[in-house]
């Protein structure tokens, strides 16, 4: 079998496979696991499935080291994968099998803060996703709806205005609320994916690119923001509230005007080629030395940005940039925890707020940042602050995991929403816009009457609270 070109840009060797000692202490941090109790579909049963398929993989790994036994490992699985040659090592067809327990997993990397071996489990499985892309034929349907989401539509600015504007006269116009009481919805299967449907804000975050925002009082930092794709349509003034709470601790803003996604849904799906572009292009965007930090309040995209590196290779050009650009970036919560608050905070009413924070995945297990979120919102006086039961397990929304696995989404939002209710909060706060959207579906879904908020729209909502 000839082997095809190699997957663009780092690639796992066998180690980080074999870290793997497949312990199960993941298990009950996974999930999918939790959900249904398959060994197949665990960290370290995915990542069994992964080394028949990379280890042969000429293109990817560049040799063909037969794994060695261990105590407790999972026993052979054949069934995953179709070897044309035993004798000669060449690439194993991907199967429908194994792409769905990889396309099950919601890369939500709760299982390396679990693990105790230090598996990188997010390389491993988006370097896997990568191989399906280079080496499976999805139905046509997923391919054209794949395309067109991830090479046609995010890469470009003015496609998601247009179609975001399209979303807006459906939202405004009533349309929305006639095909939703239509019933055309339940009979084509759409109704919990239109449930999860942002909702458009006016106008878009899309016409303060290149702008500067100056810092109010002492200037204490200069910053670069990130404002992400989708957000700037959706999650517009969850931008305008993260540069005035800068604004108003001292910082001065810069939007640079060239910036665009940042390739996370792309490099999650294991479309490479365009997670590479959109990174190229950014590192671009934000080149220079005369930010303090680059800051973004969506942690999917801090996540993706802090690992550029990760896309190219040692010997590529864009390598040593890309360590350079993630040395800079910081989530919002994370920055503002280490530069310190100095404009007063208010209650934001005369009783107290009771809250719950429930911690982004790729915030926590991602990037490692656990207390910079709660710490700021201990700061607000007069809030209660109630920690989430299990919050560290991923709410469903996972980029678009929520739109490509539904169901699974929202069995675990679900059980978010339950632990939600054992607790009474009047706020839910999240560090990431789909955590936003899928928990606003979620108090939906449980006719509930709790306020979903990002940690820096409470900041900004209690700076500019009245003295009582």
């Amino acid at each position: 079998m000839t082997t095809a070109a190699p997957v663009p840009g780092q690639n796992p060797a066998y180690e980080d496979f074999a870290r793997c000692v497949h312990c199960g202490i993941c298990l009950n941090a996974c999930p999918t696991y939790r959900l249904w109790n398959l060994e197949a579909d665990s960290p370290r049963g995915r990542i069994h499935q992964m080394i028949h398929v990379a280890q042969t993989d000429l293109a990817a790994i560049g040799s063909a080291h037969e794994p060695q036994p261990q105590s407790g490992s999972l026993p052979s699985a054949p069934s995953l994968v179709n070897s044309s040659s035993p004798s000669k090592p060449a690439r194993l067809k991907i199967t429908k099998s194994f792409v769905e327990h990889i396309d099950k997993c919601l890369d939500c990397r709760a299982c390396e803060t679990a693990c105790p071996s230090a598996v990188e489990y997010g390389k491993l499985v988006e370097h896997s996703r990568a191989l399906i892309e280079r080496d499976y034929k999805r139905p046509l349907l997923t391919r054209i709806a794949r395309n067109l989401a991830f090479r046609r539509l995010l890469p470009h600015s003015d496609r998601i205005a247009t179609l975001a504007r399209l979303i807006w006269l459906y939202q405004r116009t009533g349309l929305q609320r006639f095909v939703r009481f239509s019933g055309v919805l339940e009979l084509f299967g759409l109704a919990d994916r239109e449930q999860l449907l942002p909702e458009i804000e006016t106008p878009f975050f899309f016409k303060e690119l290149g702008r500067t925002f100056p810092a109010v009082g002492q200037k204490r930092a200069r910053v670069a923001f990130f404002a992400g794709c989708v957000a700037q349509v959706a999650f517009a003034r969850l931008n305008d509230s993260t540069i005035r709470v800068l604004n108003a601790n001292g910082v001065e803003v810069v939007v640079p005007k060239t910036q665009l996604c940042c390739g996370a849904l792309a490099g999650h799906a294991g479309v490479r080629d365009t997670a590479r572009d959109l990174a190229r292009k950014n590192l671009l965007a934000f080149a220079g030395d005369e930010f303090d930090a680059i800051v973004t309040n969506a942690a999917g995209c801090g996540s993706t940005l802090k690992e550029y590196d990760h896309l190219f290779t040692e010997k590529e050009p864009e390598f040593e940039k890309a360590v350079a650009f993630k040395s800079k970036v910081r989530d919002i919560t994370e920055y503002l925890a280490g530069l310190g608050i100095v404009t007063p905070l208010r209650p934001l009413k005369p009783l107290y707020l009771r809250v719950t924070y429930q911690d982004s995945c790729h915030l926590l297990h991602g990037q490692k940042v656990r207390n910079a979120p709660r710490d700021l919102l201990k700061q607000i006086p007069g809030l209660e602050l109630v920690e989430l039961p299990h919050s560290d397990i991923c709410c469903g929304s996972a980029g678009v995991y929520n739109v490509t696995q539904t169901k699974a989404s929202l069995e675990l939002l679900d059980d978010k929403m339950k632990n939600i209710a054992s607790i009474k909060p009047e706020v839910i706060v999240t560090a990431n816009p789909g955590c936003l959207l899928q928990l606003r579906a979620g108090v939906q879904r449980a006719n509930g009457k709790q306020e979903v908020m990002h940690v820096v729209e409470l900041l900004d909502r209690s700076m500019r609270a009245k003295k009582l």
